[in-house]
């Protein structure tokens, strides 16, 4: 017996040596995959010569943003597990690209691909429009756009190339702009819960939803006048392109039964009768098109092509200023102002507020460009930010705000500390006014027989507790000091636009204005594009440019860890099927998708509350988005 456990012993060790042993050389052999991977990727970095006759593929895919949203890590993440990261297109890549390609003797031609394009505002639209007929301008070389479909911006940017070209069984989506909100009043109240909101501001709309069943007549005064500018702006551009009849759109989506009743329901015909597109073709028939505008890869028996992602490597980085050649500092500040600490995609009160003083602190940058698309948010947050561009100004380096999409209520608030405030037409600003909500379920607590009950030293211990009817008194304190955040936000902007308050509250009260409302109304300086801040921060500077050459910029982003740098190059490099079977073999779970934003920040404002911070719970937000 003692043997026969002494050899089943023997026999156990030498299988657990022999798993232990496949195991290890399994993980080295693994580990020795992804360093050879890695490796590989970067040796072969260096961009292949393009061929002659070589058309640019602009493909805009997602939304068309100021800066990629979520860290190295998140995108790693994300394309482990599969999913992938959202779809974005970074604006000033297309830009850069279409200026590139004007200069560049292998491209022959551009392609437009708006198929996937699914969110821009009106300011980032009028930049990639601007660059298209530029291009075209300056190089005299074809620019075309296909589509299966067109959807109303992807549209806009067609109508801007020389060539437009729709499937035969495709169509062109021209339907207008305006929104539909859903309104909680009613259903709040069956639940019992009821949504204090405290505000300043006739037109401050924001909470709305929780305390109506329908838009006020003010809102629909502000969105109706914003709306119908916005509206006869996009449409009086598409006109002039395509060289139409003023209003032959607004006719069009007018008589639409009966125009498409006469082509027997046909939308591809409806748009060419209309000349709304230059030609039908199949797929087939425009790569033969594409063949010879450009010439033909025998290898994919296609057109001659490189992407945007991949022509970016042959776009020239301006770099960063130096000591020799100083240049400018750009800072973008993209979402949602909440405070603290946040990644590309949102705007943190101190990780914002770092970058400018980064910038300022660097003697190779002599001014800062402020490039703004954001709806507002955290009053205090905004405040750190303005503080810290109104600390550039007095270090003697001038601060220019470009605004793009939106530049609204705490968007507005920190651009008020600059130089110049330039903004395009189609921004949509203002919206000074603050508010705070607090929701308290009372009523809720009676249906489900439920009670509350305590002692506390004063009626401010445990003020606000949702579960309990709001104190009077505490609702006068918070309106208080959500009054006295309104006059330092109606201060600050009279003082900036050497004005008073009074003159101010005018055009304030929480009304949102396009930017060329804005301008009228002395709250921008002046209408203009991105390049248009660059050249008059350049000139504040006192840059020594000679003539026609364009100052070096730096965009100023937050340092990555070693870390960070390591997996943003495995996320560059490494094949998806290796990042998918690794996210398998960790069983990694897909985040939540994110909450709807009213209900969001509702809840957002409830947590602050529910901790005592009812000054930095008061909001400077505007419920709005470029159309």
């Amino acid at each position: 017996m003692k043997s026969l456990f002494s050899k089943l012993g023997w026999l156990f060790s030498k299988a657990w040596w022999l798993l232990d042993g496949t195991r290890r050389a399994l993980m080295n052999l693994f580990v020795l995959l992804l360093i050879v991977v890695f490796v590989a990727a970067l040796l072969a970095r260096g961009p292949k010569p393009l061929a002659d006759r070589t058309t640019l593929v602009l493909k805009l895919d997602g939304n068309l943003v100021e800066q990629f949203s979520g860290s190295p890590r998140e995108q790693l993440m994300a394309q482990a597990e599969g999913r992938g990261v959202p779809k974005q297109t970074r604006l000033r890549d297309v830009l850069a690209a279409l200026d590139t390609a004007a200069r560049d003797d292998k491209i022959a031609a551009v392609l437009l691909d708006v198929e996937e394009l699914q969110g821009a505002g009106q300011a980032g639209l009028h930049e990639v429009a601007a660059a298209l007929q530029r291009f075209r301008k300056a190089s005299g070389k074809p620019v075309l756009t296909y589509a299966d479909n067109y959807s109303q911006r992807g549209y806009f940017l067609a109508a801007q190339t020389g060539e437009v070209y729709l499937h035969p069984m495709g169509m062109v989506m021209l339907e207008g702009f305006g929104r539909w909100r859903t309104y909680y009043k009613d259903a709040l109240d069956r639940l019992g819960v009821t949504a204090h909101v405290l505000k300043v501001g006739t037109y401050k709309s924001f909470a709305e939803p929780y305390t109506a069943t329908g838009p006020s007549p003010a809102t629909q005064e502000a969105e109706g006048l914003v709306y119908g500018e916005l509206w006869s702006g996009f449409t009086g551009s598409i006109e002039a392109a395509r060289k139409l009849d003023a209003g032959s759109i607004a006719r069009g989506i007018d008589e639409l039964p009966q125009r498409l009743a006469a082509v027997q329901g046909d939308p591809a015909r409806l748009a060419l009768q209309a000349r709304l597109v230059d030609g039908l073709k199949t797929r087939d028939q425009m790569r033969e098109l594409l063949i010879a505008k450009g010439a033909k890869d025998e290898q994919s028996k296609s057109f001659r092509q490189v992407s945007l992602a991949d022509y970016m490597a042959y776009v020239k980085d301006g770099g960063a200023p130096s000591k020799l050649q100083p240049g400018l500092g750009i800072v973008v500040a993209e979402g949602e102002i909440v405070d603290g600490d946040v990644g590309p995609g949102r705007i943190g009160g101190d990780s914002t507020a770092r970058l400018i003083r980064k910038a300022r602190e660097d003697d190779a940058i002599k001014a800062v460009v402020l490039r703004v698309n954001s709806p507002g948010g955290s009053a205090f947050a905004s405040e750190v930010i303005r503080r810290e561009l109104e600390l550039t100004r007095q270090a003697g380096k001038p601060v220019v705000v470009s605004m793009g999409d939106v530049a609204a209520s705490g968007g507005y608030w920190i651009s008020m500390s600059s130089d110049a405030v330039i903004a395009d037409a189609g921004t949509i600003t203002g919206s000074i006014g603050v508010f705070g909500i607090l929701p308290t379920a009372e009523g809720l607590m009676d249906k489900l027989s439920l009670h509350t009950g305590g002692v506390t030293t004063t009626w401010l211990a445990g003020g606000y507790d949702p579960r309990r009817p709001l104190d009077p008194r505490l609702k006068a304190a918070v309106q208080s000091g959500i009054d006295n955040i309104y006059a330092r936000f109606t201060t600050l902007a009279a003082q900036a636009r050497k004005s008073t308050p009074e003159k101010i509250d005018t055009v304030a009260q929480g009304r949102i204005w396009t930017g060329a409302q804005a301008k009228e109304r002395g709250l921008v300086d002046r209408i203009g594009s991105f390049d248009d801040a660059v050249q008059a921060a350049a000139k504040l500077a006192r840059l020594d440019l000679k003539a026609g050459e364009k100052p070096r910029l730096s965009y100023v982003e937050r340092d990555l860890s070693r870390s960070e740098r390591l997996l943003a190059s495995l996320s560059d490099t490494l094949a998806p099927s290796l990042l998918q079977s690794l996210g398998a073999s960790l069983g990694l779970e897909a985040l939540p998708a994110p909450v709807a934003e009213e209900l969001s920040t509702l809840k957002a404002l409830a947590k602050l509350s529910a901790q005592g911070h009812w000054e930095r719970a008061a909001a400077v937000h505007c419920l709005c988005a470029a159309p």
